[in-house]
Parts: structure tokens; C-alpha cells; sequence
């Protein structure tokens, strides 16, 4: 078992993680007995080829995958151990996710879709309004929240989903490839306010990419090679 002052020292503690998937009669390694700590504020980025378990890592984390093996502490919760409601009820609070795929609702307004997450919330009218003027403002969109994802550039689509992400102050940030749809100018943008979350903003950003310009931007990064870190 992983010690108290362990779990505390870091927002995220994994130790041997491991995941096999089964194809037909084939077992196929994802992640072989990985091992890593994740500190606060970092802005961690996980690359290697295709199929080297990098995104199947960052699911685990992010508690929309389980592990074969192994533990995965985030804040102090192992979230290998929670059931589907749990699980489910944790992400809601602790996880904000930005993917490749915008997956905006295109009949909804920036403003509405960035307020989607704080449905399932308590909070009043008001203090959704706060959160998502906020949200908005901080990816530099406050000027576009009553826009429609069809009258958006790519870039502010993904600036859009970014502040979705945001809106309920969750402590961690994952991002998978979410500059993989964008010209250069708008990956450039959406890098820079991830960048911004991890250095002035309190948040912890794990980001899978296999670009090595977008990688820079991070604070560290690490390597796999099938389903071994190799760094």
C-alpha cells in the first residue's frame, strides 16, 4: 500500500499499472507494470508511437478506463477501486476534459455548451452564470459566448471546449491530441492556454501528443514504448 505521505505529495501516484486487452484468443500489453508520479501544477506530456499505451495511460488517470493491475492515486483516491457511481461522481468534481474531437452540441451556444457540466451541479442561475462568463473569459471567448459552434473557427471550437472543461474548477486537466484538428496559429493558441492553467492557474494538465512542437510547451515530458515508460 502506498504511504500517506506519498499520496499527498503528489495530485497523482501510480504504481505497476497495468492494462491487457483481449483480442479473440490474444493478449495485447497496453501498459506492462508502469510506475509514476505526477506533481501539482505540472504540465505533463505523454508521447510515443502509435498503440504505445500513452492514451490508454491517460484514461486510467482520468477514470474513464480501468487498469488490469496496479494502483492510480489521484488526490489521495485510488480511483482503481471505485465502482461505476462512484467513478462517474468523481470525475464530475476532480476531471476536466479536452479531447481532438471538439464535441461540441451544434444547436448550442458556446455559452450553453460550456454550461452543460454544471447541470448535474447544485448550483443556482446565477453562480452557473458566474462560472461559465469566467470559463469563457479566461480562453479569451467572453465576446463569443452567444455564438454557435458553425460560426466558430476551429481554434475557438477546441477554446470552447477548453472553457468546458474548466467551468466546474476541477484540479486536473486532461488532454488528448487537442491540437490534432488545428492549423498551426490555433494549436499555437490552444497550447499557450494550457500552458497558462498549469502557471498561473493552479491546475495540473497531462496531455497526450505526438508532436513534438506542441510537447515543448510542457513542463516535463515522458515517453512509452510499448506500454513501457522508456524515460
Amino acid at each position: 500500500m502506498l504511504s500517506q505521505v506519498m499520496v499527498e505529495a503528489n495530485i497523482v501516484t501510480i504504481r505497476k499499472l497495468s492494462k491487457v486487452y483481449q483480442q479473440g484468443d490474444i493478449n495485447v500489453t497496453a501498459l506492462n507494470q508502469i510506475s509514476l508520479d505526477i506533481r501539482a501544477g505540472e504540465f505533463l506530456t505523454l508521447m510515443g508511437p502509435s498503440g504505445s499505451g500513452k492514451s490508454t495511460l491517460l484514461h486510467i488517470i482520468a477514470g474513464i478506463d480501468r487498469p488490469t493491475g496496479g494502483e492510480c492515486h489521484v488526490q489521495g483516491v485510488d480511483v482503481t477501486r471505485l465502482n461505476e457511481s462512484e467513478l462517474a461522481d468523481w470525475r464530475n468534481q476532480n476531471v476536466g476534459f479536452v479531447f481532438q474531437t471538439f464535441n461540441l452540441i451544434p444547436v448550442l451556444t458556446a455559452y450553453e455548451n460550456v454550461e452543460l457540466p454544471l447541470l448535474l451541479t447544485r448550483l443556482n442561475r446565477q453562480q452557473r452564470r458566474h462560472q461559465v462568463n469566467t470559463a469563457l473569459e479566461l480562453v479569451g471567448l467572453g465576446d463569443r459566448s452567444h455564438h454557435l459552434p458553425r460560426q466558430l473557427s476551429g481554434g475557438q471550437e477546441q477554446r470552447v471546449a477548453i472553457a468546458r472543461a474548466l467551468v466546474t474548477s476541477p484540479s486536473l486537466v486532461v488532454a488528448d491530441e487537442p491540437t490534432g484538428n488545428l492549423d498551426s496559429q490555433s494549436a499555437h493558441d490552444v497550447l499557450g492556454i494550457l500552458q497558462t492553467l498549469s502557471q498561473t492557474a493552479d491546475k495540473t494538465v497531462i496531455m497526450v501528443t505526438h508532436d513534438p512542437k506542441a510537447a515543448a510547451f510542457g513542463s516535463r515530458t515522458i515517453h512509452l514504448e510499448k506500454g513501457e515508460l522508456t524515460n
